[in-house]
């Protein structure tokens, strides 16, 4: 994607109308069921959803805050580099990656999923990252980008993503609270594909590199220096 692309991108998000969004919302219809299944792996993959580093450091406070967790998660309890790009060397994963995924628990689920007899549940729910907020919800700002995968249905810019939970009834209070976080997601998503591109600059050292909008890190969030081998 240019340049020119992603300013002209960033200026359709924030124009967009949290009240069109809304209304797009309830002709959809959604109603979360809480199935757990946006949260779990599915067919050996690993659950994997894009966050971004301040809501790393969100969830690690939210852990610290919370008397759920014994201790505060570090980086790598929160985040894991996005798989995409990485390749299996002599000594483990080896390569350069776009981005942060949540981690992931022995299962292949999302590190801060419950489940009790068959109901899903968030630990850090008020914490949760964007993409968690706005499931099974995108928009669509007339670029070539599918972050979420093929749409199930749409409605104007509004685009919905597979979830048992479409098609149900949702309050007005509800569809506007969950346009404000869509527009939300829609605007930190280009910012942060802005300041990626800008920041960005191949390594070329060993190990796992990953590049976010803060700069080049390693797995477990420190910044790369210039004396990595």
């Amino acid at each position: 994607m240019s340049g020119q692309s992603l300013e002209a991108e960033l200026e359709r998000a924030r124009d967009l109308d949290v009240s069109e969004l809304a209304d797009a919302i309830e002709t959809i219809g959604f109603e979360c069921t809480r199935c757990g299944a946006c949260c779990k792996g599915h067919a050996g993959d690993e659950h994997t959803a894009t966050v971004f580093p301040e809501e790393v450091r969100n969830l690690q406070r939210a852990t610290a805050e919370s008397p759920e967790f014994e201790h505060e998660y570090d980086w790598r309890d929160v985040a894991r580099p996005m798989p995409y790009g990485l390749h299996e060397g002599a000594d483990g994963p080896e390569g350069e990656t776009l981005e942060w995924a949540l981690q992931t628990d022995a299962c292949g689920d999302c590190t801060f999923y419950t489940e009790d007899e068959g109901t899903g549940a968030c630990t850090v729910h008020d914490a949760r990252p964007l993409v968690c907020r706005t499931y099974p919800f995108s928009v669509d700002l007339a670029t070539a980008s599918q972050p979420m995968g093929e749409a199930v249905d749409r409605e104007g810019p509004v685009r919905a993503h597979e979830c048992e939970g479409l098609g149900r009834d949702i309050s007005r209070e509800d569809a506007e609270d969950l346009a404000r976080a869509l527009k939300e997601r829609a605007v930190r998503d280009v910012e942060e594909a802005i300041a990626l591109r800008e920041n960005y600059e191949p390594a070329g050292v060993e190990g796992v590199v990953v590049h976010d909008s803060e700069g080049a890190k390693r797995p477990d969030g420190t910044p790369l220096s210039g004396d990595d081998p």
